[in-house]
């Protein structure tokens, strides 16, 4: 059908499924065991996305231990989750008892995760880990988890399509009608009603200019947030040292080989050490560097006498308009150290390692010969070339409000994946792949007992997709130009985001950043313009980009306000507070977070280009007194999904 001169597809399903990553691919796999056929799995790029994309050094999957002595239990696991700050506690008990049975499937479908002889699967301790719950396939663990699914997806016959981006869902505030996309091949509009919806987009990668997330990762939030969607936590965020091409946390062996820092000018002049200039002392500089290794995100309480100096130092250099790079073809100081200077800690390590020798390059070569590989594989020679790095988005904590079926506050509308704020301040490494593998389960199972039939009002339905296409054709018409700036305009404020939204918060500056951001959502179709066909979608992206920043810097705003202090991965400028070197500028004065805020969660409404806020008490940990006869009867009754 045409709608305003553009074509117009019109497609009706129970479940829609948004995103082809590992949350997305296992809730639509799970919906269709559980009989649930009529269901569509959508992608704006089937290999684009976070899960596919992404790995570190030992791409850690965290779960309940199975391995050893040391006592676990789900009770256990869920209050460290709980104990990570601002954490509901029905969510970390769902993703702790969900966990095991998450981990055995991905084993079943073929993930060759390290067993020993007897059947153990053996673990490793993390950070925030209090056992040795982490356990890890290598750098592809969410690469290699997210093609077993898919390849169970087309066992299945789960009904696909690729190239449809969302650009608006379907609401009344209330509940979801489903959503329209734009067909990124041709440029026509979709029209997707759907009694459900699952939303697995991912984080929201694309709001940070300095981001290790894939450059094919973008998340589309602020959609959500336009809908009617609640976020929370949306402070809580990892940064951390990650190069820029390709994309990947330099962490691990990348550190612990101590690689010389320098800084050169945008032309590749006035190469300097510039740690020199901040340390007088080499060992410590080094023995800090080495740390960075396991402490690889920024941590707040770690810039005192810490590791996150090192970030901290980077973040200025690059401030500077300076380019940043770690070079292992020469040692530091040009090799003016002892490795006895170093810490004890970071000499046993070395010495251990057999790696007391001259220069970085040989040093990873000896403990980790791979990590060379992999960037050689990606057209960068550590053996002869300097490795670009910035301070970088790694991963938000936070995102859209859940329930314990990671349901949000508009019925119907399902978040699963990065996209659900179902973490808090801290997490333990490698708990997001179990949350996306728990959420996406929950979620399905909740849809095939509860949402299986339609109970949408047509009438309804009709009027707010109607509306909903009257916006976006209009958004296509009115953006055409004969000009091109919707590039240019991204750039600029993901930049202005990385700048004074990212792991450094100062207040003035996050003010006059929402000030500007107003003005583009107010005078979207005027400001914004686009020449190219191809370039259209992103001109819809741009429009989510600046919704969620807006979304996420009022809170971040509202956070200083209410007095938050400098915790996790963000440090807020408090001049009544300490900064902890005098050589540092005023902007790293600050005040370390007092535990006010632990039990409490930030939800954020956005509703008429305004933000709203509500702290409220986090959900405690459900203590039930699970007598078995109770809980069978009942499970006999409804499945306990309720």
């Amino acid at each position: 059908m045409k709608f305003n001169d553009y074509d117009v597809e019109y497609i009706s399903v129970n479940t829609l499924i948004v995103g082809t990553g590992a949350a997305g691919y296992n809730a639509a796999c799970k919906l269709k065991k559980l009989g649930q056929s009529d269901i569509i799995l959508i992608s704006e790029n089937r290999v684009g996305g976070t899960s596919r994309n992404t790995g570190s050094d030992k791409q850690t999957y965290y779960k309940l231990t199975l391995s050893g002595d040391t006592p676990d239990s789900v009770s256990e696991m869920a209050n460290t989750l709980f104990e990570g700050k601002a954490v509901d506690g029905d969510i970390a008990l769902c993703e702790a008892a969900l966990s095991a049975p998450s981990f055995l499937r991905l084993v079943e479908l073929g993930l060759p995760f390290p067993v020993n002889r007897y059947g153990e699967y053996v673990g490793y301790k993390t950070d925030h880990d209090p056992r040795n719950r982490a356990t890890s396939i290598g750098p592809y663990t969410s690469r290699e988890m997210t093609r077993a699914l898919e390849r169970e997806a087309e066992a299945l016959q789960v009904p696909f399509k690729d190239h449809l981006q969302v650009i608006k869902i379907l609401s009344d505030r209330e509940r979801s009608y489903g959503a329209i996309c734009l067909n990124t091949n041709d440029n026509t509009f979709v029209v997707i009603q759907a009694e459900n919806i699952i939303y697995a987009t991912g984080g929201p990668a694309g709001i940070y200019k300095n981001s290790v997330y894939p450059e094919s990762q973008f998340g589309a939030t602020g959609l959500a947030f336009e809908a009617g969607v609640k976020g929370r936590n949306l402070t809580e965020w990892q940064f951390g040292l990650a190069s820029v091409a390709p994309r990947w946390n330099v962490s691990g062996t990348y550190m612990q080989a101590l690689p010389r820092f320098i800084s050169v000018n945008k032309d590749g002049t006035d190469e300097r050490e510039f740690l020199n200039d901040f340390f007088s002392n080499a060992g410590d500089m080094l023995s800090k560097v080495f740390l960075k290794g396991y402490q690889w995100p920024f941590d707040v309480r770690k810039v005192d006498g810490g590791s996150s100096i090192i970030d901290i130092l980077v973040y200025l250099e690059t401030c500077k308009g300076r380019r940043v790079f770690l070079d292992f073809t020469r040692d530091p100081l040009d090799g003016n150290f002892e490795f006895k200077a170093l810490s004890s800690e970071a000499y046993s390590y070395l010495e251990r390692a057999g790696a007391l020798v001259k220069k970085p390059i040989e040093r990873l070569r000896i403990m980790n010969s791979p990590a060379i590989l992999f960037y050689q594989d990606k057209g960068v020679d550590l053996n002869t070339e300097p490795l670009e790095i910035s301070l970088c988005a790694q991963h938000n904590n936070g995102g859209l409000e859940i329930n314990c079926w990671w349901e949000s506050n508009i019925k119907n509308f399902f978040v699963v994946g990065e996209a659900a704020g179902s973490h808090g301040v801290y997490r333990p490494g490698g708990s997001a792949l179990n949350a996306g593998q728990v959420g996406s389960t929950r979620a399905a199972t909740y849809i095939a007992k509860k949402y299986s039939s339609s109970t949408q009002d047509e009438k309804k339905f009709k009027e707010i997709a109607k509306k909903a296409l009257e916006e976006v054709t209009g958004i296509a018409k009115a953006t055409l130009s004969s000009e091109e700036n919707v590039f240019t305009l991204r750039d600029k404020l993901t930049l202005a985001m990385s700048n004074c939204g990212g792991a450094i918060r100062d207040r003035d500056a996050i003010v006059e950043l929402i000030s500007s951001i107003d003005s583009y959502i107010k005078q979207f179709n005027e400001e914004v313009k686009y020449s190219k066909p191809t370039a259209l979608k992103h001109v819809f992206r741009l429009r989510d980009t600046l919704l969620t920043q807006k979304c996420y810097l009022e809170s971040m705003l509202n956070y200083a306000s209410e007095k938050g202090k400098s915790r996790g991965s963000a440090l807020y400028t408090d001049y009544t507070g300490f900064k902890p070197y005098a050589s540092l500028p005023n902007t790293f004065t600050f005040s370390l977070d007092d535990g006010a805020k632990d039990s409490l969660i930030q939800e954020m409404l956005y509703k008429d280009g305004k933000c709203s806020f509500n702290w409220r008490p986090v959900r405690p940990l459900p203590k039930n007194d699970d007598f078995f006869e109770n809980v069978w009867r009942s499970y006999r009754e409804n499945g306990n999904i309720n």
